[in-house]
This record gives C-alpha cells, sequence and structure tokens, in this order.
C-alpha cells in the first residue's frame, strides 16, 4: 500500500530555505540566476524565498557581476552576522571554548588546561560554563543570539534517555554521564539554548568533510591522533555513526594479542601503541630520562627534537627514531585495516599529535599502511595531513549547531512539534551534499 504523502506547504517552504541558505553558504556568493539551476528551484521560488531570508536578515548583497549582453547581476551571500555558534573541545590536555560568526569566523576563544582535575565531571563542565561566559563577555554578544552550542567530547554519545545525550568514555572514566542536563543545569544562557554533543573524532570528521581536506570525497576516513587514536568514517557521503553515535572506535581494535594494557583496560589495543601517551611511555622505558609529569605536547616535542636535532651539529637519537618508526608502523598497520574494511578513496590525519609528528612520519605511515593492507584497496587510497589544524575538533563542534540551523531553513528554533528525528538526535550532516561536488 502507498504511504500518503504528508509534507506540508509549511515543509517545502523549510526545505526551500534550506536549500538556498546552504548552496550559498557552500558556494557563493552567488547570483538569483544562478541559484535556480543550482537548487531546481524556478525562478519565482527563488525570488520568493531570497526575498524571505533577507527579511529575516539571513541573506545580503555581496556585489554585482556582469552578464553576457545583460544587467550586472546581483550576487547574495549568507550574512555572517545573522547568527552565532559557540564550538567545545573537550580534548586531551584543555578544554577549547571558541565563538564563531555564521560563516565560522573566529570571535573569541579561550583555553582552560586540564592539568588539575583532569576529567573530573564537575571539573568538566566548570570549565566549559567558565569557558563559555569568558567569550561571550569578550565579544560583548547577546547570548540570545547564539543558534546553539556544541561539545566534542571522547566515548560514545547515547541520545536516547530523556535527559538528553549521555556520554560513555571509558578511557576518562566518565559511566553513562548525563552531560547535556548538567550544562543545561550549569551555563547561564537562555532557556531555548540548543546543545549538540558528539564525539570528537566525528566532529574534527564534520570540519574536514565541510571546510578541509574531505571536500569532494565520497568515501574518507579521518584520524583523530592525540593522546589516544580515533577514527571518523565516511561512507557513501554519509558518517558512520552506530547504533548509539559513536566514531568507529578504531583506538580500541586489537594489534596485538596480550599486548600491552590500553588505557581502557583491554590488552593490546592500537591505542597503546600509536598514541601520544602510549608513544611517550615506550620512549621512557627505553631509556628517555623525562620529568614525571611533563606535558605531553612538550614531550613529544622533546622526543622529535631528539630524533631530528635542530643544531647542524647535533646527533640523531637512535633510540628516539626507533621508537617514532615502531609508532608509525603501528599507525601504517591500523590503518591498513581501515583501508580493507572501507575502502577509502582519501584518509586524513590530524589531532595536535598527528599534525606535531606527520611531517616526519608520514612517510613511513603511508609505506606501512600500503604493506599491510589489500593491494587493491590500497592502490585507490590517498593519505595526508589534515588541512585545519588544531582547531578543527572546535570548528567541527560549531558546525552541529550550524547544520541544524540549515535544516530548519534557517529557523532559529523548531516550530513546537515539528523537529525532525535527526534534530532530536542533535546531528546533522550535509557531507553528502558536500561530496557530490
Amino acid at each position: 500500500m502507498t504511504t500518503p504523502n504528508r509534507r506540508t506547504v509549511r515543509d517545502l517552504r523549510r526545505d526551500n530555505r534550506s536549500a538556498v541558505l546552504r548552496r550559498l553558504y557552500f558556494d557563493g556568493p552567488m547570483s538569483r540566476q544562478a541559484l535556480g539551476p543550482a537548487t531546481g528551484l524556478s525562478s519565482g521560488s527563488i525570488s520568493n524565498v531570497v526575498a524571505e531570508l533577507a527579511a529575516d536578515g539571513l541573506v545580503e548583497d555581496a556585489g554585482v557581476v556582469d552578464s553576457d549582453g545583460g544587467r550586472p547581476r546581483t550576487l547574495l551571500r549568507v550574512a555572517p552576522d545573522s547568527g552565532y555558534l559557540i564550538g567545545v573541545d573537550v580534548g586531551e590536555t584543555r578544554v577549547r571554548v571558541e565563538l564563531f560568526d555564521l560563516v565560522l569566523r573566529e570571535l573569541a576563544r579561550v583555553e582552560l588546561s586540564l592539568d588539575v582535575g583532569g576529567y573530573d565531571v564537575g571539573h568538566i563542565v566548570a570549565h566549559i560554563r567558565e569557558g563559555v561566559a569568558a567569550v561571550l563577555s569578550e565579544s560583548g554578544l547577546d547570548p540570545a543570539r547564539l543558534l546553539g552550542v556544541g561539545i566534542g567530547v571522547p566515548g560514545i554519545v547515547d541520545r536516547s534517555s530523556p535527559q538528553g545525550a549521555v556520554v560513555h568514555g571509558q578511557t576518562i572514566g566518565w559511566e553513562a554521564v548525563p552531560l547535556e542536563s548538567l550544562l543545561r543545569e550549569s551555563l547561564q544562557l537562555p532557556p531555548g539554548t540548543r546543545y549538540f554533543i558528539e564525539n570528537g573524532a566525528k566532529t574534527l570528521g564534520q570540519a574536514e568533510m565541510w571546510f578541509g581536506g574531505g571536500r569532494g570525497a565520497s568515501d574518507a576516513v579521518i584520524v583523530l591522533f592525540g593522546s589516544g587514536v580515533g577514527a571518523c568514517i565516511v561512507s557513501d557521503g554519509a558518517i558512520y555513526g552506530g547504533a548509539h553515535s559513536s566514531a568507529a572506535e578504531w583506538g580500541h581494535t586489537t594489534v596485538h594479542v596480550r599486548g600491552r594494557r590500553c588505557r581502557c583496560g583491554a590488552l593490546g589495543c592500537l591505542e597503546a601503541y600509536a598514541g601520544a601517551e602510549a608513544l611517550i611511555q615506550r620512549w621512557r622505558e627505553a631509556g628517555a630520562e623525562l620529568p614525571p609529569r611533563i606535558a605531553e605536547e612538550t614531550a613529544v616535542t622533546a622526543l622529535l627534537d631528539a630524533a631530528y636535532p635542530r643544531e647542524k651539529d647535533g646527533a640523531a637519537g637512535p633510540v628516539a627514531r626507533a621508537v617514532l618508526e615502531e609508532t608509525a608502523e603501528y599507525l601504517g598497520a591500523g590503518l591498513s585495516d581501515l583501508i580493507n574494511l572501507y575502502n577509502p578513496e582519501r584518509i586524513l590525519i590530524g589531532g595536535w599529535a598527528g599534525l606535531q609528528l606527520g611531517p616526519y612520519i608520514l612517510e613511513s605511515v603511508r609505506r606501512h599502511a600500503t604493506a599491510y593492507a589489500l593491494r587493491h584497496p590500497a592502490e585507490r587510497v590517498t593519505i595526508e595531513l589534515g588541512r585545519l589544524g588544531p582547531d578543527a575538533v572546535t570548528v567541527g563542534a560549531a558546525t552541529l549547531p550550524l547544520a541544524g540551523f540549515f535544516t530548519r531553513g534557517g529557523h532559529r528554533a523548531p516550530e513546537a512539534g515539528q523537529e525532525t528525528p535527526a534534530e532530536r538526535a542533535g546531528w546533522r550532516t550535509s557531507v553528502e551534499e558536500r561530496a557530490a561536488r
């Protein structure tokens, strides 16, 4: 039996607004004449939608361009100050909070160290509260103009609870932490503020697919290489999420039976060999003398200095070089599993440790990935560093409320009863749309 079409005129208007906003955002500035073929809408629909969006302050003129034999055409763009976004990265050494305008231009940022307090839930919530208050104060922005707050976290995000997003972060000691409800209670933001909580590797992947090295790819893997390792899988233009919204827990696949103890508690995980925490520990075991509480970034810098001395007459440390090469081999072997399983056309390595180590070990990682993978999928994949730098997780977190804003056709909040399942889940992506171009 045919399912009746329950779409309403309001649904159609919202979808038309969404199509125009997305096209202007990713491919603008564009003229009204160009928007028609790009969106598949009639010239009359384009005129009506653009008039609505302009009246709402979402679209503005961006100059004129000559046309072939006709009158100059006015270009349109998304108005940068028509909305604001906050992205939060609950990282491994700090909590980073950034405020962006609608086109993701950074307006303010603050970084708060996790040296004291670590991953204690109350400590993390307090850091997020302090960071959000600081960026809003620095910018002078009215919190009512926020479209939402996106937060990237380690672990699995479960949204089946009536409390909102619940985080299971085994490696950081979080067991069913009701993070969304804790943030709603703690942050001094308007009651209607929307929170979007997602695994940090997935927010990194979203950012790279929208704005970085993943643009144009339909099948890709984006690796978050920090203290540990994780991966975001993009297959046929869609980000894989599993039954509950987790990235592929690639760092906790077994690479060595009865191997080293991972911080998750299991033996032989990839993260126990390829993460920065494990890298530093293996260097210590090989004889490196490091202060007991040295910061991981500082220790990795010291390792690179030992392996590749900056002074011309400095002697390279064979032990440091060997530890790096072993890390590159484990990372390459781990990537070979992803190559064999998902046949990606592109792999991007990001995260603070990936970006810091990448220039030194990337060629070795490629070589090992190719050697351990099946020949056919290995021949079609490229392995590169991510292009968005250390802020990629924060940028990706900010895209979460932005994606929901697009889905609603530029409306700040869904009308009563009008939220889609994807909006209730807090995750909506335009990766497929981006990959098609």
